[in-house]
């Protein structure tokens, strides 16, 4: 377990938010300053979004003797419905805390595209973990995020990490093409399989199983289990067609068989994930570098069209480009310049020309 840094006085507010003490509560690994935190970062109130870019930062600060290792384990699973994802991760977090880990479970619910609501089921269904006091669960909804993950994944993880939660586990949405992202953002990317055969098998994503760290075949048990030796059987000759051409040195996603109602392969699972990371160290190290700069600059494409939105001065000029939109008799990609160009121009003190 990672250890943090002793915590320094500071002083900061922002829109009446004690900053640095909620700081200094996350860090000293307080589970409701987690979520509070957590719910800072995911907030779209202005005044919320300020105060969690100040906690993020002062967390940072307070906890920056750990940037030069790995720290936490970012796990990410992901699976079809149906599979027992959540089953999985209780089962898998109660083993962690009963060897002395602290778990952060993020699990991300599909939001309606309608309401903009989601369920938010996943802590009733980790009930156990939930109140376990070494573990930590924060469902999250994605409101149209693609990926997996929901736009606040990442920074809710740097806050359970500054908690000292040493295991972090992201539970994805759902499977399919687009969890790349929460790939990006972890360490070791499982992807979890029912027992399947024929239609059931090819229905799976081929892009989810080429990024997979390693495939993992649940309820390998009882009536079960016939099937899901297969189908782990099935899987291996599979992923020697999908990634024949890795060179010697590279990791090769091996297939596990678990049972969450029997505990069955749940140590030998967590032996793998860490001789995953052993392997990868250097290629992990140099992933999280990458990954906090395309952060970078998705944040800033994301505040430039935040002040765009927000500057009374261009917004006339929107208006006319968005009507032409519209109409048809402007393309899209001429009226973003046209209205960039137009915020450039405020910004240096001119007036947008027509």
């Amino acid at each position: 377990m990672f250890r943090r840094c002793a915590v320094r006085l500071c002083s900061r507010s922002v829109a009446g938010i004690d900053v640095c003490s909620l700081a200094a509560e996350v860090v000293s690994g307080n589970r409701r300053a987690v979520s509070r935190g957590i719910t800072y970062v995911e907030s779209v109130k202005p005044e919320h979004r300020h105060a969690a870019d100040e906690l993020l930062q002062e967390v940072s600060r307070l906890t920056e003797k750990n940037r030069s290792s790995l720290g936490a384990f970012r796990v990410a699973v992901s699976g079809p419905p149906g599979a027992g994802k959540s089953c999985f991760i209780e089962e898998l977090g109660t083993y962690l805390t009963n060897q002395g880990h602290r778990v952060a479970v993020l699990t991300i619910d599909p939001s309606s595209t309608i309401s903009g609501g989601s369920l938010l089921g996943d802590k009733t269904r980790m009930d156990k973990l939930s109140f376990n006091k070494d573990a930590f669960v924060r469902p999250s909804p994605t409101r149209g995020c693609l990926g997996g993950v929901t736009e606040a994944t990442y920074d809710a993880l740097l806050l359970c990490e500054g908690a000292g939660f040493d295991v972090c586990i992201v539970e994805t949405v759902g499977v399919g093409q687009s969890e790349v992202e929460a790939r990006n953002m972890t360490d070791c990317f499982m992807l979890l399989l029912p027992p399947a055969g024929g239609d059931e098998l090819q229905g799976i994503k081929k892009g989810i199983v080429e990024v997979a760290d390693m495939v993992v075949i649940t309820k390998s048990d009882g009536a079960t289990e016939a099937l899901a030796k297969k189908t782990a059987s099935e899987y291996r000759k599979a992923l020697q067609v999908i990634r024949p051409y890795q060179a010697m040195a590279d990791w090769k996603p091996p297939v596990l068989r678990i049972s969450s109602h029997t505990h069955k392969g749940i140590h030998e699972l967590w032996e793998t994930v860490k001789e995953h990371r052993e392997h990868e160290k250097v290629k992990l190290l140099r992933k999280r570098e990458e990954h906090r700069l395309s952060k970078l600059w998705e944040c800033l494409r994301k505040e430039v069209i935040g002040r765009i939105e927000t500057d009374m001065d261009v917004a006339e000029h929107v208006h006319k480009l968005e009507d032409g939109v519209g109409k048809g008799t402007t393309v899209p990609r001429l009226a973003a310049r046209h209205i960039v160009d137009a915020w450039v121009s405020v910004i240096k003190g001119e007036k947008p020309t027509q």
